[in-house]
């Protein structure tokens, strides 16, 4: 493939449209080509800035259609004063439903920014050169190398005789907030696992499931004060594996 193919991929790729086969591929090439890689994480921070910039609260129109049916029907048989308190409480339950509607999508706006951000840590990792900080597969050295560089600790779980393998880990930011990414390999996938502490992320993921029409879905999980994120182009049942080995880490 030239070149000018794999460039050609890199917005697909980013908006994960590729299928799996291609992003794999595409991945393998970015972690060889400092040029392409290096275009990735240019067009990678420009989606995140429009992104940011288009992001609006919409309301739900389908309430006031329902509402504005509802009152036609009945409006001509209403005497005047009847109109009017029906107008009034209408009015009250369309402002408060208002609300309700607008806070849902506020935390499902709020839910899918959240992993697009994470997502867009998982790209940037497999793109760049030094993909973590620390380098072991020991679970010993790895864990105390956070110590002092986040506010909280976190247990790692013993591999041996599983198919996957610690790689390493770095310091990753969420709006500024400090937390852990570990790089997991399983057979040619690597899986990043985020930990920040639940309190920074100002959402409750547990309140639904929602659909974030990425390729790169996550497995989510709250242990205590710290929130999970495992996410990488793997199958939900090695996600869903390497969830079990963390949830039970001594």
């Amino acid at each position: 493939m030239t070149h000018e193919s794999w460039i050609a991929q890199l917005d697909a790729y980013l908006d994960g449209e590729l299928a799996a086969g291609a992003m794999r591929e595409l991945d393998r090439h970015l972690r060889e080509c400092s040029e392409c890689a290096a275009e990735s994480l240019r067009r990678l921070q420009w989606k995140r800035m429009v992104r940011a910039a288009g992001q609006r609260h919409a309301g739900d129109s389908g309430l006031r259609e329902q509402v504005r049916k509802s009152v036609s029907r009945r409006r001509s048989r209403l005497s005047a004063w009847q109109w009017t308190a029906l107008a009034t409480g209408a009015a009250v339950l369309l402002v408060f439903g208002g609300f309700d509607v607008a806070e849902r999508n506020e935390r499902v706006l709020r839910e899918k920014q959240i992993v697009s951000e994470l997502v867009d840590l998982h790209v940037a990792t497999l793109a760049s050169g030094t993909p973590v900080d620390v380098v072991s597969t020991d679970r010993h050295t790895v864990k105390p190398w956070f110590a002092g560089k986040i506010p909280f600790t976190f247990n790692l779980p013993e591999l041996q005789g599983s198919p996957f393998e610690l790689v390493g880990g770095r310091v990753s930011y969420l709006e500024q907030a400090p937390g852990a990414e570990l790089i997991f390999k399983v057979r040619k996938h690597l899986i990043s696992v985020f930990i920040f502490q639940d309190r920074a992320l100002r959402v409750d993921f547990s309140a639904s499931e929602p659909n974030f029409g990425q390729s790169f879905q996550p497995e989510s999980w709250k242990q205590g004060e710290l929130h999970y994120f495992a996410i990488g182009d793997a199958s939900l049942e090695d996600l869903r594996a390497l969830r079990a080995l963390l949830e039970n880490a001594r």
